[in-house]
């Protein structure tokens, strides 16, 4: 691993949730020596400055990463290709340029024609989040003992993959490197998938008549609990997510329908065995999921010394 300092100057495009975390936790441990932030808000840009996670903000993305060495695209993965054109004038040669957004193969697609030869692109994907937004949802323990993959194209530096790596280790996080493509198929079974259904299960409520809705919302059972938690996240990143992953994310529905269909045939024909067999694997699932210890995300801290 680098040592200290990792990045001399970090610049993070997009000040949100995941932004935000990544400078707490930069600023906790002394990672970088600068971070800059870039928010297309001027109201977010203010609001970074006052609670103090970055030492500056730009009213460009181009002058954020002026003089960088590492910066993270933190913006939903549908304004990459804007970005990319934006700032590639302003790269500097030997810089790392990453990102945190849930489909990667778009990211090779919209980044690597615009970048400057020198420029060193090793797109990531910390899984971490909450079901909350904005500069000031982040919390610098996000991604303590949580997985970043990262998906650095064929002929990638592997010296900068490895510093990236390594900073992403320095804020608690494990790293695991992943073909694009082979990430995209993945998370569209373990995080897309479930998106929709809980989009898609909160929006038939939505929909119910009212005096129904309202018991749905006041009885609320674990379980329709945890789909309004999913279901409350970023709408603009989601819908970003589902077209820039449309392949991977339409074959894993087809194959959803069709599991779906044969329990549905099971409860018509009350087999029994069928739905106890299916049940007890799922389970298994679970199991090994506990036992990676990706079961739950680190909370933010109860105190906190920024003001409102």
């Amino acid at each position: 691993m680098t040592e200290l300092p990792h990045f001399q100057r970090l610049a993070l495009i997009g000040l949100g949730l995941i932004g935000s975390s990544i400078a707490r936790a930069c600023k906790s441990a002394s990672l970088v020596g600068e971070v800059v932030g870039y928010a297309r808000s001027a109201e977010t840009r203010v609001a970074a400055e006052r609670l103090g996670f970055v030492d500056r903000t730009t009213e460009t993305a181009a002058e954020a990463v002026a003089g960088a060495d590492c910066i993270i695209l933190c913006s939903p993965v549908g304004t990459y290709k804007a970005l990319g054109a934006e700032i590639a004038p302003a790269l500097e040669a030997g810089a790392v340029l990453s990102d945190v957004g849930s489909v990667k193969g778009c990211v090779l697609r919209d980044l690597q024609p615009v970048i400057p030869e020198g420029v060193h692109l090793v797109p990531g994907h910390p899984l971490a989040g909450t079901e909350h937004s904005g500069p000031e949802a982040g919390f610098a323990e996000l991604f303590s003992g949580r997985y970043v993959i990262l998906t650095p194209p064929e002929g990638a530096d592997l010296d900068a993959v490895d510093r990236l790596g390594g900073f992403w280790q320095a804020m608690g996080a494990m790293v695991e490197i992943m073909a694009a493509d082979r990430h995209d198929k993945v998370l569209a079974i373990t995080s897309h998938l479930p998106h929709l259904i809980a989009f898609t299960i909160v929006g038939t409520a939505v929909d119910l008549a009212e005096d129904i809705k309202g018991d749905v919302i006041r009885f609320a059972a674990s379980g329709f609990r945890d789909f309004t938690r999913i279901a409350a996240s970023d709408p603009v990143m989601w819908r970003d997510v589902f077209l820039n992953n449309k392949d991977a994310t339409l074959e894993i529905i087809q194959r959803f329908n069709e599991d779906l269909t044969a329990l549905q045939r099971a409860i018509r024909r009350g087999q029994g065995d069928v739905l106890e067999h299916r049940f007890a694997e799922t389970r298994a699932i679970r199991r090994g999921v506990i036992e990676a210890k990706q079961d739950d995300m680190p909370a933010p801290p109860a105190e906190t010394d920024e003001q409102p």
